[in-house]
């Protein structure tokens, strides 16, 4: 397989700057082997039955974009340098984080970043484009002022369109949100609000939540022609002992599992010794799901529409197959579906309802 199999032209128009609102108004493609409908997100319940498990990620986004200022006596006099700063994270010394550093040349190791009046990051060391910072708070000193100063991270496509806002702090966030730790957001969680989450329980439907924190390796770009040989970027993530009991009493009683976006299926997927099966999980996964990939756990997909040449094409391809999906983005493309973390939605169903 080449990177080029899994290319699209996307119109930039079609590059969703803000989230649809409420929420679930956001427009749904649902793709089966034979049918391509268009519908909204509130119609999920049209396609979802009494028995169905939605996998959740319950990973909370940190405002994990900082700007401050460098300080330095020169020969010319006190000079201040602006530092952006996007923790990538933690380690295990208390108050240090891995972290991009822009520009990384302009800061010295020992020198320190002021970011607020609370909050500062010493450079502790630099390594391969990254940096060791480590601040001067640590525990819900650091959560309280990292809210403060900080920003959404939000992806390099969005950010060139217009920067992060106060706003972006509820919309780049999922209703359900509870541990801390990632800097990318799990986007197709973001259609739900809490009136379409009590019409599915009353229909049936029941939900189970992991923990995958999602890294800024995420958009990273597929730089191999042969998409064999491309390596994939690690994150942490937990399937608790009692999520791979409902997922497993799920699957034996014929019910289907569907992740809601393509961290939770990367995890689950992660976490299954055989098919059929999951284990309770704890750790880093690098699984790298491509077209040949059998599904051991997921029966269906929600996700919103992704970038060419990616690796989460490659992965809904996987699903639907390389052809199927290229229809489905052609017809994404034409209906003008709003694409990317803050766009729309798709429903990928391989099996006919």
């Amino acid at each position: 397989m080449k990177l080029s199999d899994f290319d699209f032209d996307l119109p930039e128009g079609l590059i969703a700057t803000r989230p649809a609102k409420p929420r679930s108004s956001a427009r749904l493609l649902v793709a089966t082997p034979t049918r391509i409908v268009d519908r909204h997100v509130t119609d999920l319940l049209d396609w979802f039955r009494p028995g169905d498990r939605l996998v959740l990620n319950d990973t909370r986004v940190l405002p994990a974009r900082l700007t401050g200022k460098r300080g330095r006596d020169t020969a010319q006099g006190y000079q201040e340098a602006k530092i952006e700063l996007t923790l990538l994270e933690p380690q295990s010394v208390p108050g240090q984080w891995k972290a991009l550093i822009k520009p990384l040349k302009k800061i010295r190791e020992g020198e320190e970043v002021k970011f607020s009046d609370d909050l500062s990051a010493t450079l502790v060391a630099k390594e391969e484009g990254e940096a060791l910072v480590a601040f001067n708070l640590t525990g819900e000193d650091f959560d309280r002022a990292l809210n403060a100063a900080g920003s959404m991270p939000l992806p390099p496509y969005i950010e060139a369109k217009r920067k992060a806002d106060q706003q972006d702090k509820a919309d780049y966030q999922t209703v359900w949100a509870k541990n801390l730790g990632a800097v990318a957001a799990p986007t197709a969680s973001l259609h739900f609000d809490e009136p379409l989450l009590k019409a599915l329980s009353e229909k049936g439907v029941e939900f189970t939540y992991v923990t995958l924190h999602v890294g800024a390796g995420t958009f990273l770009p597929v730089k191999v022609d042969d998409v064999s040989q491309h390596k994939m970027h690690s994150e942490w993530g937990e399937v608790s002992e009692g999520a791979a009991i409902e997922i497993n009493t799920t699957k034996q009683r014929g019910g289907r599992v569907i992740p809601v976006g393509t961290t939770a299926l990367r995890l689950i997927e992660s976490a299954a010794p055989a098919p059929g099966v999951i284990a309770p999980f704890l750790g880093e996964t690098d699984i790298f799901i491509k077209p040949g990939y059998e599904f051991r756990i997921a029966d269906a997909l929600m996700t919103n529409f992704h970038l060419p040449k990616s690796t989460l094409m490659m992965l809904v391809s996987a699903m639907m197959g390389r052809e199927r999906m290229m229809q489905v983005y052609d017809h994404a493309v034409a209906e003008r579906y709003r694409f990317f973390s803050y766009g729309d939605a798709s429903l990928l169903l391989p099996q006919e309802p």
